[in-house]
């Protein structure tokens, strides 16, 4: 056991990201070995709050027990008060609420002028007010599991490596990579459409590698390193994920999800360029 510990405090940061792939993936394996894979959208939807909380263990977990690992009740203390720290400059609240939804909401917006398959379920329908909780509820859990240990164990020890740019980049990598099981594997079958299925999970395999995610999770490094703030990261996190859950279009499969993604994922990058070439220097150091 000594052993063992010893190899986790040797590699601190490879072994918070095996152990949370592990949480996470066979959590979910367990849970399609019970449930099966979700065969209509329908389906996806209902089974999703489950899926959610039930993936978001890995980083949550492992972000607490490498701490305790790490740093005992020193680090818990210090993590508590990176959660803690809400006096920053109101501009970093309002960029890290209104930084992913512009994008998000302006690209569907955008395309649905030329289709309706892009306009997100909720203009349509009367009674908003379930979708929206289910957002902000979304928004809330996720925000705060994953970035405890995204934000709250890897980044802090990424960045005494790596500059801001590329802990944004090997993380955001390894972020994407973490979403492939629960949204590409787990819903082919919802989404696939006309697709070939192995079409379908490559195209999404690749777009959560390389797509949106990545990006942002760079803008989450940068605001991270100039705040301090854990809690800020998580409103970032949940802002994200609240649009998400709540304004995404829900009607399209095959093709169409595939265009807006590459929409998306453009459009962020151009949004993440412009910002670090205006502020480049904070970026690479």
């Amino acid at each position: 056991m000594k052993n063992i510990l010893d190899l986790i405090k040797k590699n601190p940061i490879l072994s918070y990201f095996i152990l949370t792939f592990t949480i996470s993936w066979g959590s979910l394996v367990v849970m399609i070995a019970v449930n099966g894979m979700p065969a209509t959208m329908a389906e996806a939807q209902a089974q999703l709050p489950i899926a959610i909380i039930t993936f978001l263990g890995g980083p949550c977990i492992s972000g607490l027990l490498m701490t305790g690992i790490m740093s005992g009740r020193k680090g818990y203390r210090e993590l508590l008060s990176r959660l803690l720290k809400w006096r920053v400059g109101i501009g970093w609240y309002v960029f890290a609420i209104f930084s992913g939804p512009v994008v998000l909401l302006a690209v569907p917006l955008f395309l649905s002028l030329f289709s309706p398959v892009f306009l997100p379920e909720i203009f349509s329908i009367s009674n908003k007010t379930p979708m929206l909780i289910l957002g902000i509820f979304s928004g809330i859990i996720v925000g705060i599991c994953e970035e405890i240990g995204w934000t709250g164990f890897a980044i802090p020890r990424m960045r005494k490596r790596y500059s801001v740019l590329l802990t944004g980049l090997i993380l955001g990598v390894l972020w994407g990579a973490w979403h492939i099981l629960t949204n590409d594997i787990w819903v082919i079958r919802a989404y696939t459409g006309p697709l070939p299925p192995a079409l379908y999970a490559t195209l999404t395999g690749l777009g959560f590698l390389i797509g949106q995610l990545p990006p942002f999770r760079i803008l989450m490094v940068w605001v991270y390193d100039r705040t301090g703030s854990l809690l800020i990261s998580m409103i970032m996190h949940f802002s994200l994920t609240a649009v998400t859950v709540s304004f995404m279009p829900v009607s399209g499969i095959g093709t169409s999800i595939f265009i807006l993604s590459f929409a998306l994922s453009a459009v962020m990058w151009i949004f993440t360029g412009v910002i670090l070439l205006a502020n480049r220097k904070q970026f690479l150091g």
